[in-house]
């Protein structure tokens, strides 16, 4: 009984295919064996699959259960995917109640039916020229100023300004930039290098303890740090607070979305600060360009998105009125 052969690559198991392996990694088309549990759950998650597809759809209707409750916070806005364009001009007028979208002589209007305004020329602009921009296909997916707008307007997660600010703050307890590891070395050095001088900042900043920590039970963050930032953020408005919530959850970090705001970072910085140890992980294993790439780019366009949203809505110019046509 000799070396036995890989059926997925045909290579022997004591060759480079087995060394890469046992390094975890391996060529394109070759994937890692699995133990015996693993593949009990693959089946397992397979034969679910199947069952809940050769399901009628009555079966399925009725498993979403009864119909939402409308006290209960429904999810923030996720957008359609794409639609053929059905107009040819964009514009923006000033109303009572702020700037309108007209997309010809239609007066955009949110998921709720209610009519698209936002509060400053700026933003205005900025919308306008995302549906412009627009070719043969809206591309719902490339909107973020948008999606932003109707999450504002509509607010279908049901939070006031205090359970905004909360939610944001929050993520100090699972911030990247506050939790460290132990080895290799190298990553060690490089989140003292590049994240330490950020927490530096914002504890100058701010007048606040920032710790890190390498346990998985993460750092322990002084309750008068969390005061001052809530007080902090209760100087922005509402439409501001959806934008900083929005870039919290895309860099998972309130110390970098901070940064953002205070113009201590650029958008790539806080992008690539993010990403640190994924970037390590790639300059020392390899890039996948149809997945890190992607993920990288639309990481850099949610958070560009996000931040110029902050710091629109705080704009407090106007404007009788702009047109934009092709």
């Amino acid at each position: 009984a000799g070396a036995t052969a890989c059926r997925w690559c045909q290579a022997e198991d004591g060759g480079v295919q087995g060394r890469l392996r046992t390094l975890g990694r391996f060529p394109a088309g070759c994937p890692p064996r699995l133990s015996g549990a693993m593949w009990r759950s693959c089946l397992r998650l397979r034969h679910a699959g199947r069952r809940l597809l050769n399901r009628p759809r009555a079966a399925l209707t009725a498993s979403a259960g009864p119909e939402p409750n409308p006290l209960t916070p429904a999810r923030a806005y996720a957008p359609p995917t794409e639609r053929k364009r059905f107009y040819q001009n964009v514009s923006i007028t000033q109303g009572e109640g702020g700037f309108e979208i007209n997309l010809d002589h239609r007066k955009l209007k949110t998921p709720q039916a209610k009519l698209f305004t936002v509060p400053s020329e700026a933003l205005a602009i900025a919308v306008a020229t995302e549906w412009d921009s627009q070719q043969d296909t809206i591309k719902f997916y490339t909107m973020h100023l948008t999606t932003l707008c109707n999450t504002s307007l509509d607010n279908p997660t049901q939070r006031n300004k205090d359970q905004l600010i909360r939610a944001a703050v929050k993520f100090l307890d699972t911030d990247t930039l506050c939790y460290r590891v132990e080895e290799p070395a190298t990553l060690v050095e490089l989140q003292k290098n590049e994240w330490d001088p950020i927490i530096e900042w914002a504890e100058k900043r701010y007048d606040v303890e920032i710790s890190s920590s390498t346990s998985i039970m993460g750092p322990s963050i002084p309750a008068r740090t969390r005061e001052v930032l809530i007080s902090h953020l209760a100087s922005y408005n509402m439409w501001a607070l959806q934008g900083i919530e929005f870039v919290v959850t895309q860099l998972k970090s309130l110390v970098l979305t901070l940064g953002l705001m205070d113009l201590r970072l650029t958008v790539e910085q806080a992008v690539l600060l993010s990403r640190l140890e994924e970037e390590y992980q790639i300059q020392k294993w390899g890039n996948i360009e149809w997945a890190h790439d992607y993920e990288l780019q639309e990481l850099r366009a949610r958070t560009a998105a996000g931040t110029l949203f902050v710091h629109l809505c705080s704009e407090s110019t106007t404007v009788k009125h702009k047109l934009l046509q092709q």
